[in-house]
């Protein structure tokens, strides 16, 4: 009771039934009396395993070389095609087993593994995972001490200054402030600090100390952030172009002793103070710009469809993969179902497998309105049905860096007619995969496992080493890009503009009430 299984497995010689619970771990002999017994231990107290320093010698030498075997077979029995596509499998065996022997650390394995799985010339075969000799060794105190924290915006350090100038703070959609579990304001923005009762920094401020240090003081203020993620730091500030409590007091005083003739300056400009921070780890960093990203180009493709006169949704979607790619698509679509445009922007998406979720949800059709007295589908009223049916005109945004699930995506909207693609030729990864090919150690050389096709085109759907071509094939320019330029956007927002133009989304006519009246010169209901 209380106890959770987390492992099951047979002894290799096949004589015991080998179980790991949360309580330890167990051994039972695989007899008539000892699975009795093994029933009846409710407690799971008996034929327990003394694991207590429990440690196994490695040979690596030994290891890589099954580790390559091991790979290479399941390369050959799991690939797509028994054929292995014409290569003559073995002779790839022979061809690299030489530099296996010369491998003295796990990453030149992995150097090998990509070379030999890499002869299929096959998107999906990655090689990750396994034992490293990190510096680390996997202790979070190690790692929390290498790990540089971020206050979240871009600085520019400044002699003139004597600090770190706060160039840009990334700003993030208003309406959400935790997603799926990531903060996204950064920690510098009066959106975090207002709710301890802080103000903001704006571009412009100088930062000057962090937790009694200068930032002069070091090569690089990151020096002075290490091992502080989601701890409270204190900075010194200084304040040019925003605005605090402490500040409107100094002004207060300065006015005050200028009205009593004395000198003031000193009381209001260049005086740092303090700001009290919560920095953020890594990813979380990397999230908030990124968030930042999606919804300044939201908000861009809003304002661009504005100016060319009609309504217009927006969803980015990272990935495909499971609950937070789900929640993006939901937070952007149903808001947005009723425009006249929609842009699904799955530029940098890296796969997933939630597409015909989301190609079952775009195939809906309406075929049938809603309109009371007082309420129609102009007014709030119910709309039509299929509910949530979107009845306006479909862009996919693509580049090459749309890869697995979101060229599969790409490609079903273009098979089945539901839009038009804009951008660039994507990564080209069409043979789908399961990565349950794993070795030993816990690494792997993914198997391309599972052929897709339709009565149209072969496997592959010409996306395998060929990538989804866009329909309108554009290119973002990289200074434009660096500018804040979103040509690919502005192409889509034309594309969309000129098919609204050509083909406009109109509700239709309810047409007319019923006349129930008796018609003149009918003088009763007999036929």
């Amino acid at each position: 009771e209380g106890a959770s299984l987390e492992f099951i497995e047979l002894s290799t010689d096949g004589h015991y039934l080998i179980t790991l619970f949360s309580t330890g771990l167990k051994v039972s002999s695989l007899t008539a009396d000892g699975i009795t017994a093994f029933m009846q231990d409710a407690s799971l107290d008996k034929n327990i395993a003394d694991a207590e320093g429990l440690h196994l010698s490695i040979w690596p030498a030994l290891e890589y070389e099954m580790m390559y075997k091991d790979a290479w077979r399941m390369l050959r029995d799991y690939f797509y095609d028994p054929s292995m596509g014409g290569l003559e499998w073995d002779r790839i065996f022979d061809r690299y087993l030489p530099l296996v022997e010369r491998c003295s650390k796990r990453e030149e394995l992995d150097d090998v593994l990509r070379q030999m799985a890499g002869e299929l010339s096959a998107l999906h075969v990655f090689v990750y995972g396994g034992e490293y000799n990190i510096p680390n060794h996997g202790d979070p105190m190690l790692e929390a001490i290498n790990e540089i924290a971020s206050l979240g915006a871009l600085l520019r350090r400044s002699t003139e200054k004597f600090g770190y100038e706060v160039i840009k703070i990334p700003e993030t959609d208003p309406d959400f402030h935790m997603v799926d579990g990531l903060p996204m304001y950064s920690p510098l923005s009066s959106r975090t600090l207002s709710m301890s009762g802080q103000d903001g920094l704006a571009p412009g401020d100088v930062i000057v100390g962090v937790n009694g240090e200068s930032v002069m003081s070091v090569p690089d203020i990151n020096m002075l952030l290490r091992n502080v993620a989601g701890e409270s730091v204190r900075l010194e500030v200084v304040r040019f172009n925003s605005t605090s409590k402490l500040q409107e007091a100094r002004k207060l005083k300065a006015r005050l002793l200028e009205s009593k003739g004395e000198d003031a300056t000193e009381s209001v400009f260049a005086l740092p103070e303090p700001l009290i921070v919560v920095p953020l780890d890594s990813e979380g960093n990397s999230n908030l710009w990124y968030t930042a990203w999606e919804w300044k180009t939201r908000e861009t493709a809003r304002h661009l469809a504005a100016d060319a006169g009609f309504t217009l949704g927006y969803i980015h979607l990272r990935d495909m993969a499971g609950a937070p790619a789900e929640d993006a698509f939901v937070r952007g679509f149903y808001p947005d179902y009723d425009k006249e445009a929609l842009i699904v922007d799955v530029r940098n998406n890296h796969g997933g497998n939630i597409d015909s979720w989301l190609l079952d949800v775009l195939q809906k059709r309406a075929w049938m309105y809603w309109e009371g007295r007082s309420t129609n589908i102009t007014n709030g009223g119910l709309g039509w049905d299929e509910q949530f049916a979107f009845r306006g005109h479909l862009v996919v945004l693509v580049n090459e860096h749309t890869s697995s699930d979101g060229e599969a995506f790409a490609r079903g909207v273009s098979e089945l007619g539901l839009g038009k693609i804009v951008g660039r030729r994507t990564w080209g990864g069409g043979i789908w995969l399961s990565s349950d090919n794993r070795l030993v150690d816990g690494g792997i050389a993914t198997a391309p496992e599972i052929g897709v096709y339709n009565e149209h085109i072969g496997l592959g759907l010409k996306i395998e080493n060929m990538g989804v071509v866009p329909d309108v094939e554009v290119d973002n320019n990289p200074r434009a890009a660096f500018d804040g330029v979103d040509m690919q956007l502005e192409r889509a927002i034309e594309v969309l503009k000129d098919w609204l133009e050509s083909e406009p989304i109109v509700l239709p006519e309810r047409g007319p009430y019923a006349d129930l009246s008796l018609r003149r010169g009918v003088d009763d209901c007999s036929l």
